[in-house]
């Protein structure tokens, strides 16, 4: 089967053929289907339906109407407090906007018909500083609420006679405005991503180019993976813009920026893996359609048997309860999956159009070819000596002293991994945002002037509550500085809403941990005033309860998801190796290099580059790809020591397996590494985190578990890595001794 594949892609015409259909699927799915940057949609909810808070939500939508649709929060603030003339240029806004509303503005404070007494009691205590909230309907589009922001921005100037949203925030005594809230924070994040996708891409395509000619000196073929890989996108791009625009799938910006990471990284790991082997086999063979056809017979079940692991881990996602992990898992394994195609049918068709001039200027050569040339030349033919590599003194390491080398990858590891019990988590979303972006501003002024509660308060909706002794409850709880007075709602007397000011900052986890509390009160209040079935009258909404809900769905997809993925590469890894003890041992270590790269990662983000803490999300993320991916080169590796060990004792094939393999494993892993790095440079903290700490796991797989730790456990466990499959007899008895 593989030789017949290989001849298809390799043959004389039908390599023209598979060029062709790959050029005609990327033009015809480009001018027929949208690409999917096209079809972001980057405010998609990540909680569930069913979710306590996203319930309390639509109660409250129900049942208080006046205070639903999506907050902009206008902040405006000055230094020493607001002047007489700052209040009036607010009412003149507020006049403003009561008289000619905006497009999907709903209903106002009416600040301006208020007298300025009345008008201070909504500023900050020490009176420097006023939220002014303007609603607007649900599912508005956010090119609307952009358009509405300028026309506020406007008006806003217009009234305060210059443009306070370009005064700083601090440092001035002058009055200064900032729109943060849902819709200021969505606009924000939107312009953010708005050009990340093409500076992302251009970055990406940039630094794999620079890294394949300083590695390979090869201008060819440098350029062969990018072509690869570029033909990958222009396919998987518009089916990924098709399949959201047929609401199948849900894509976003973030989704988008770490995909095309994916598969500039991994795509270039999976063709350099058949380039490299195509590389040898025409040191050896004369004819490049010969060398081409063993190249991909013997490359093309580990680039396989890589890519499938890779999809199935990535499609693991799709059992998710939080959104955010849902939205990544079509467009990651669809991307590597087309990727892994292209990889065994596109790049072998353009390596056998090209030949050996795919390396110039340094073209591998059988001995005879090179004596042919020589001869052509006039000059005498020297054989040159082999040299010894770096590859090959880690090989000789490894099978000399696996003991130590096992024990010393093992205890760095381990150091790195104690580290991660560390780590501090969060799940406020806008502290991944940068600092210096406005809505983050407004929030910034917002917690520096009113008390840590007032930020975010807690909602608490309750039916048939009119004798409990709710308020009193609530204010008991250790966590609660106060309860303001109850509303009543107009739909149904029966229900009532109370606001609940924690005394804590509302996106602490000590304030996630107060929301089972505040249930629990509750509930309590209503059960000793004779409520029946009082669980089911309760509602706690607000961002404190949103943040609680996406810890307990994120912790839910960490128990379930982890074991999922892991399950699938073992049954891979069986099915393939048909070995439990190589199994077991493959996973564990890249298991283990997982826990190290959030260690040192935390150390970095949290000791050098000031992270408080990391976002939720991280550990799932990081662990979906650097399981997947770490094995990968496992495979590659192990592959070629399965294979050697059949022709040769089995020190020998792990030495001679290290030392093959190492070269393109470690300008993969390098390229891989590069490339997560570059999701570094985005504005963006929780990619910063991601990017960094799976780039992390990708060099300690390069260069700790793939060189020196797996070879050396397998040199230790000797013929029994094999069980139950068996080693060759008759070569066991020859192991070859390395001094």
């Amino acid at each position: 089967m593989f030789n017949k594949l290989a001849t298809f892609f390799a043959g004389k015409y039908t390599r023209w053929v598979t060029i062709l259909i790959w050029v005609a699927a990327a033009a015809i799915l480009t001018i027929a289907l949208p690409p999917v940057g096209e079809m972001e949609k980057n405010n998609a909810p990540n909680l569930q339906a069913d979710s306590p808070s996203v319930l309390a939500d639509e109660m409250i939508k129900q049942y208080f109407p006046s205070g639903a649709g999506v907050p902009a929060l206008i902040v405006w603030h000055r230094e020493g407090g607001l002047t007489d003339a700052d209040y009036a240029s607010i009412q003149a806004l507020t006049k403003e906007l009561a008289d000619n509303p905006l497009e999907a503005q709903g209903e106002l404070i009416p600040l301006h018909f208020m007298p300025l007494t009345a008008l201070q009691q909504f500023s900050s205590e020490d009176g420097s500083t006023l939220v002014q909230p303007v609603a607007f309907a649900e599912a508005t589009e956010t090119e609307l609420l952009k358009e509405n922001m300028e026309k506020i921005k406007e008006l806003a100037t217009a009234a305060a006679g210059a443009d306070p949203f370009l005064v700083p925030i601090e440092g001035t005594t002058e009055l200064s405005a900032r729109i943060s809230g849902p819709v200021g924070i969505s606009i924000d994040a939107t312009e953010l991503f708005q050009n990340a996708d093409f500076v992302l891409m251009a970055a990406t395509v940039l630094l794999v180019l620079v890294l394949l000619l300083l590695i390979y000196r090869s201008p060819i073929l440098a350029i062969i993976p990018l072509v690869g890989v570029g033909f990958a996108y222009a396919v998987t791009s518009p089916l990924l813009g098709w399949m959201a625009g047929e609401g199948w799938i849900t894509v976003d910006s973030q989704a988008i920026a770490i995909m095309t990471v994916l598969l500039f990284g991994a795509g270039t790991d999976y063709c350099l893996f058949f380039i490299t082997r195509f590389r040898q086999e025409l040191t050896k063979e004369s004819s490049r359609s010969a060398a081409l056809v063993r190249a991909f017979k013997g490359a093309s079940g580990a680039i396989a048997m890589s890519g499938f692991t890779v999809v199935l881990s990535l499609l693991a996602l799709l059992i998710a309860k939080y959104g955010a992990y849902d939205r990544f898992a079509v467009p990651f394994s669809l991307a590597i999956l087309i990727m892994m195609i292209a990889s065994l049918t596109l790049i072998p068709a353009l390596m056998s159009v090209i030949g050996r001039k795919s390396f110039y200027p340094f073209i591998p050569r059988t001995e005879e070819m090179e004596k042919e040339r020589a001869a052509k030349k006039g000059q005498a033919h020297e054989v040159k000596a082999k040299r010894k590599t770096i590859s090959d003194r880690v090989g000789k390491v490894v099978v000399s002293k696996p003991w130590t080398v096992t024990i010393a990858c093992i205890a760095v590891l381990g150091v790195l991994a104690a580290s991660s019990t560390g780590i501090k988590y969060t799940y406020d979303l806008l502290s991944s945002f940068p600092e210096d972006m406005p809505s983050r501003e407004g929030f910034t002024v917002i917690q520096n002037n009113y008390a840590p509660g007032e930020l975010a308060p807690v909602t608490v909706v309750v039916r048939d509550g009119e004798t409990a002794d709710l308020a009193g409850k609530l204010t008991a709880l250790n966590e609660v500085d106060h309860v303001a007075d109850p509303t009543v709602s107009e739909i149904d007397a029966a229900y009532s809403s109370f606001s609940v000011v924690l005394n804590i900052n509302p996106y602490s986890q000590a304030a996630m941990d107060a929301i089972p509390h505040i249930r629990a009160a509750a509930e309590q209040a209503l059960s000793d005033a004779g409520v029946a079935a009082a669980q089911e009258q309760v509602w706690i909404g607000g961002q404190t309860a949103e943040q609680y809900d996406t810890k307990v769905l994120t912790d839910r997809d960490n128990r379930v998801i982890m074991p999922v993925v892991i399950g699938l590469i073992a049954v891979l890894l069986l099915l393939y190796l048909r070995s439990v003890t190589a199994t077991v041992y493959l996973i564990g270590t890249v298991l283990l290099s997982y826990v190290a790269a959030l260690g040192l990662g935390w150390l970095i983000l949290h000791h050098v580059m000031g992270f408080d803490a990391i976002q939720g999300a991280i550990p799932l993320y990081a662990f979906v790809f650097l399981i997947a991916l770490g094995e990968d080169y496992n495979i590659f590796m192990i592959s070629s020591i399965w294979q050697k060990r059949k022709t040769m004792p089995l020190l020998q094939a792990i030495r001679e397996g290290v030392s093959e393999t190492g070269s393109v494993i470690t300008s993969a892993g390098l390229i891989l590494a590069a490339t997560f790095a570059v999701l570094a440079t985005l504005p963006i903290q929780v990619l910063v985190q991601f990017g960094l700490i799976t780039a992390i796991g990708v060099l300690m797989d390069t260069f700790i578990v793939r060189p020196f730790l797996v070879p050396a456990i397998t040199a230790i466990l000797g013929k029994h890595a094999f069980w139950p499959s068996k080693a060759i007899p008759a070569e066991d008895a020859k192991q070859v001794q390395y001094k």
